[in-house]
């Protein structure tokens, strides 16, 4: 009996080595395609552990993985790339990855001044300013940021959350995985300044499986004012997204 209990132990034990998935290291240098220069401060992204790592000086970065994991790599100017991870990475200590430059055509910006008269009281009063007024987003210092107020705000939102053919609604009950994992990138501190640092909102519409055109509408279906959608950083953004569809999970608890 006691030998049956002993081998039942070391069964388990060689059950468990086997269901559990290693966790390892890739490494690899990004150049230009062009040039074949190294890049620094190009943002890594595992998507699958929602990791982050930043390229150095010398284009090196090195992240944790598990085989077959998604790194997604991106850089302003240059095409976004999607990575998958291999054994054989895993094992090659000199891997080349090569980003391809964007054509890209600048926009002619207009900038309207403000027609200031040198008198604090009176310029005061032509600037305009708007309330900002979400509570805990990153950077905005003045809680719950909506726009102008609004006294039909809340029941905006409500009425998106249970309208069983608004978009927020389909989409919030369509994607709880995308969105868990978008909480769980706010952890991960080289995540946080990456983001903090993008206004494309193309790793957040990775992570949520959307297209960006979509994530103004699902900002303005959460009465979030177009000042905040336009000029937010990705961080901030991120944490509108979660905080609309914390707002979204307790009101469809209480229904």
């Amino acid at each position: 009996m006691k030998y049956f209990v002993v081998f039942l132990f070391f069964l388990s034990l060689h059950t468990f080595a086997q269901t559990t998935v290693r966790t390892d290291k890739v490494s690899a240098t990004v150049l230009n395609d062009n040039d074949s220069k190294p890049l620094s401060n190009v943002n890594i992204l595992n998507l699958n552990s929602v990791r982050g790592a930043t390229t150095n000086d010398k284009g090196y970065f090195e992240i944790d993985v598990r085989v077959n994991d998604t790194l997604h790599l991106s850089i302003v100017g240059f095409q976004s790339l999607r990575v998958k991870v291999t054994n054989d990475w895993i094992k090659s200590k000199n891997t080349q990855i090569r980003l391809t430059e964007k054509a890209i055509a600048l926009e002619e910006v207009v900038v309207t001044p403000y027609n200031l008269t040198g008198y604090l009281q009176i310029d005061a009063k032509h600037i305009p300013v708007k309330e900002n007024y979400r509570y805990g987003i990153s950077g905005l210092t003045y809680g719950y940021e909506a726009g102008e107020y609004s006294p039909n705000a809340f029941n905006r939102v409500l009425g998106s959350i249970f309208n069983p053919t608004d978009m927020l609604y389909n989409f919030f009950g369509k994607k709880p995985q995308e969105l868990r994992k978008l909480r769980e990138m706010k952890k991960d501190d080289t995540v946080r300044n990456i983001l903090e640092q993008k206004f494309d909102r193309e790793m957040i519409a990775i992570m949520l499986g959307v297209d960006k055109k979509e994530i103004p509408e699902i900002l303005e279906r959460c009465n979030y004012s177009e000042s905040f959608i336009k000029t937010a950083n990705d961080l901030q953004v991120l944490d509108a997204i979660n905080d609309c569809y914390e707002e979204y999970r307790i009101l469809k608890r209480k229904n």
